[in-house]
């Protein structure tokens, strides 16, 4: 049996997504995105799937900084629908509620639930820690949002499904391996992510941008970040269709090359279906 090594609790949005992606699988629960990456370069886990970002809440910061010193090629994509539900001890009715506890994103996604039952929002540390802490409380006044995973694994009713804000709510996750993917260049629906600096000169960006658009490489993502912390020097992540080996994507990396000082791609991989339904 495969292992997939995740970053969080037990019962967490991320442990869900390793499931429903590969299902069968053991999880590896982490503390952090570090010790994740390290689970798989060290070989405790064959695979990490970490989020690069939210559809609400945008992209995970730590992500972008922490891939391209990974070690790890992404092999794949995974999305997975946020279904935030509302969980109770047994017993417990939603008339009862009076605090909800989660994670401080997740409260933002329920503020019409919130004011509904006029319930005072507890902030946790993650949606399946507080999950955990509301089955300990035992209390009717006391509920979580958190995965069905979460309630599951602890014993706890779902008072009400979907009960977010928004029905966008969507995480895309990376597939993480030590290893690339070997794909032939050919094949159909193919996306590939890398980091880049350009040079201190002007209208570097424009001019290391100008060989995908030459070329006919449609990108669907160019992300800019600093580096620790400075206003001055700025990253990269960019996320275009296609295989470096194909003619048209490598012409457009010959240009990129010229004005960048560092350039480095994280994987080549299938795009996931959900993408293709979504996004087409």
């Amino acid at each position: 049996m495969s292992m997939i090594a995740f970053q969080g609790q037990p019962g967490a949005y991320s442990d869900l997504a390793c499931r429903i992606a590969y299902p069968g699988a053991a999880t590896l629960p982490c503390e952090t995105f570090q010790a994740a990456m390290a689970a798989v370069r060290e070989g405790r886990a064959e695979l990490a799937i970490l989020p690069p970002e939210n559809s609400l809440a945008g992209r995970v910061a730590d992500m972008h900084a922490l891939l391209p010193e990974s070690g790890l090629s992404i092999i794949g994509e995974t999305f997975l629908r946020v279904e935030h539900c509302l969980l109770a001890p047994k017993g417990a009715r939603i008339s009862d509620i009076r605090r909800i506890h989660s994670h401080t994103v997740a409260l933002g996604q329920v503020r019409g639930l919130l004011a509904e039952l006029n319930a005072v929002p507890v902030v946790e540390y993650d949606t399946a820690g507080a999950a955990e802490i509301v089955a300990k409380l035992n209390s009717r006044e006391d509920a979580a949002i958190a995965s069905s995973l979460a309630g599951e694994m602890h014993g706890l009713d779902i008072l009400r499904r979907n009960v977010e804000d928004a029905a966008h709510n969507t995480t895309r996750f990376y597939v993480m391996a030590r290893e690339p993917l070997a794909l032939d260049p050919e094949t159909p629906e193919l996306m590939t992510t890398f980091v880049f600096n350009v040079r201190n000169v002007p209208a570097a960006l424009y001019k290391a941008m100008g060989g995908f658009a030459t070329n006919g490489v449609n990108m669907t993502k160019l992300e800019s970040y600093m580096l620790n912390g400075s206003f001055t020097a700025t990253q990269f992540l960019a996320e275009v269709e296609g295989h470096p080996a194909q003619r048209n994507l490598q012409l457009a990396f010959e240009e990129l090359g010229f004005f960048s000082t560092e350039f480095k791609i994280l994987g080549t991989y299938r795009m996931a279906p959900y993408r293709q339904q979504h996004f087409a």
